[in-house]
Parts: C-alpha cells; sequence; structure tokens
C-alpha cells in the first residue's frame, strides 16, 4: 500500500502541474483547466500549475466579497467552498496524505539523515488560528479604500507558494527582481524555516501551518473515506505510535483529526486491527485472524 500511495502521490503531482510549456511562454498557465480546484495546497501562480488552489481561492472569494454586494453583483462563488467541502467530506485530509504536493515534498525532506524531533503537540492548533485569521477574517473585513481585501496568506505567509511560484517566477522573468521587497524576504525565510524544520521532524507545516489541512480536519468524524479500527484485535502494542508521520496515537483516537490516512499505522500492525473503511464498510483484504501466543506455565 505505501508503493501505491507514492505512486499517487507522483502522479498527482503531475496531474496539478502538468503544463510543461512554461519555460518557452514564461508566465503561468490560463488555460481552460485553470477553473478545476485542486484537492491540494498547489499554488495558482506556479508556472507549471493547472489547477488553483482552494485556500488562495477562498481568500479571493472573501477579499471580493464585500465589493460584490454593495455594486449588486451577488457572485458569491459557492463553487469553491462547495468543492472542498465535498473533498472534505469525501476523504478529509487523506488529502495530505496522498495528494498534496507541499506534504509529498516534506516528506521527501524528513528522509535525509538527520538527528530527528518531535512537534510540541500544542503546535497543532496554530493552523486553525491560520484559518480563521488569515483566510477568512482578514481577507474579509482588512479591506482597502476601494472596498476590497487581500489574500493575507499567499502573500504574507504560504511557503508552498514561494516556492513553487514566487522563486521561478522571479527566475523566468527577470524584470519582476526589482520590485522584490521585505515581504519576498520574509517569505522566503518563512520558506527556508519550514524546508529545515521538515528535515528534522515529520511534515511540520501540515501539523503546524496548513489551514487547508485545518479545513479538512474538520471533517474527521464524518468524512466517508477514513481508516477504522478493530479493537478486537487491537493489543495496544504502541507500534501504530512510533510510525505516524502526524504523531497520531491511532488505537487511542482513530477519529483523530491530524490522521492524514497514510495507512503507515496499518502497515506496521502485526494483528491487522487498521483497515481502510468507505461508509464503515472495510474495503482492505481481510487478513486471517492473527494466532494467539501460547501460554507458558
Amino acid at each position: 500500500m505505501e508503493v501505491m500511495r507514492k505512486w499517487v502521490q507522483v502522479i498527482s503531482f503531475f496531474l496539478t502541474n502538468g503544463y510543461w510549456n512554461f519555460p518557452a511562454i514564461q508566465t503561468i498557465y490560463k488555460g481552460p483547466l485553470k477553473v478545476v480546484c485542486s484537492p491540494g495546497l498547489n499554488c495558482y501562480s506556479c508556472p507549471a500549475a493547472t489547477t488553483y488552489c482552494p485556500i488562495g481561492a477562498l481568500q479571493q472569494l472573501l477579499a471580493g466579497i464585500r465589493l460584490s454586494i454593495e455594486t449588486g453583483q451577488f457572485f458569491i462563488g459557492f463553487y469553491v467552498i462547495g468543492t472542498m467541502g465535498v473533498i472534505g467530506g469525501f476523504v478529509g485530509r487523506m488529502v495530505c496524505g496522498w495528494i498534496c504536493p507541499f506534504g509529498f515534498f516534506q516528506e521527501l525532506l524528513y528522509k535525509i539523515p538527520s538527528p530527528k524531533f518531535n512537534i510540541w503537540p500544542l503546535l497543532r492548533y496554530l493552523k486553525y488560528g491560520l484559518l480563521i485569521f488569515m483566510v477568512i477574517l482578514l481577507p474579509l473585513f482588512a479591506i482597502d479604500a476601494f472596498g476590497t481585501g487581500e489574500p493575507w496568506f499567499c502573500k504574507y505567509f504560504c511557503p508552498a507558494g514561494t516556492l513553487e511560484a514566487g522563486i521561478p517566477m522571479i527566475i523566468l522573468q527577470p524584470a519582476l527582481r526589482a520590485n522584490l521587497g521585505w515581504i519576498f524576504s520574509l517569505k522566503v525565510f518563512i520558506l527556508v524555516f519550514f524546508i529545515i524544520w521538515a528535515v528534522i521532524a515529520s511534515r511540520p507545516f501540515c501539523r503546524t501551518s496548513c489551514p487547508l489541512g485545518a479545513f479538512y480536519a474538520l471533517f474527521s468524524r464524518v468524512k466517508l473515506v477514513k481508516l477504522g479500527i478493530d479493537y478486537n484485535r487491537c493489543n495496544h502494542c504502541g507500534a501504530c505510535h512510533e510510525v505516524c508521520p502526524m504523531g497520531v496515537h491511532f488505537n487511542e483516537s482513530p477519529n483523530d483529526m491530524e490522521c492524514i490516512s497514510c495507512m503507515s499505522c496499518s502497515r506496521v500492525c502485526k494483528r491487522n486491527a487498521i483497515g481502510l473503511e468507505i461508509g464503515g464498510l472495510p474495503i482492505t483484504v481481510e487478513q486471517k485472524e492473527p494466532k494467539s501466543n501460547p501460554k507458558i506455565i
């Protein structure tokens, strides 16, 4: 299953970043596929991107909603919110473990040999603050004289956007370098910070700062596709604790909002207690009941 997941991650990357003519045109793709919502965090301004980022689109929607209402143009953009809701209701944070390009990038960084450290559990709540304030409240209420807001998270924070769009675009269009200022320097610093952190800790951006992951996490109890556990098989050995890239103790909290359904826990469970479910029905191959250890008299 791990091999399959890696293939899905690679294929997803090329599907959402499939426009490889950008070195010739030296700008971003603006074709018909750009109306498709990418399930994962994938910057609209990435020159190879064929889809748009749901977090970026949500900010643009909220940034312009007041001006639209004041001018009588009631285009609320339920397509963006609806698409995110459908994805969240169907698979939740499974997107993070199987599809998101920046999540895949962090996994590759973590494979670099180095001392490894845990992430303070309370930092997991930071991403909900970023979702509420930088993605929702600031674009909606911090408006200019014309009544429009800004995509605060994309403009001032998102390391994925810096990696996928900011740096490539100043390489493709050297004229842009004259306009670089403190904002770009700040975002490069944030990117470097998360790159270093991802080498020594597993998926730090996903666990602490991703507002899209925070949004999908809200569906952890109601999503259709999820991991399930058979407590008749589980002996609470803790093997699933050791391998989880998100720090989840799955046998203790199977509906944990941090679970990305990467199935690492299922792979190491010797008693086959963890498996994938759709609507509560198991879809993984049923394993034989594990043999009990003989009693020593």
